[in-house]
């Protein structure tokens, strides 16, 4: 599992968009997404934590990995 706070995440488009944004590297992997928490997790099925964060960041967010 890979996690990132994604503080600049504020509804269910923001949501929506960091999922499409995971999928377009990843169509195999699992996205979690709690908007409460600003939280973000992935179960990936090929792609590592660096493609997946720049995935998210040229949707226009901002992750930060979590330890």
């Amino acid at each position: 599992m890979i996690a990132f706070d994604v503080n600049d995440m504020s509804c269910g488009h923001c949501a929506g968009a960091i999922t499409q944004a995971v999928k377009s590297v990843d169509p195999g992997a699992q996205v979690e997404v709690d908007l409460a928490s600003h939280r973000v997790t992935i179960k990936p099925a090929q792609a590592g934590e660096q493609a997946l964060a720049d995935a998210i960041r040229e949707a226009g967010y901002s992750p930060q990995p979590v330890a």
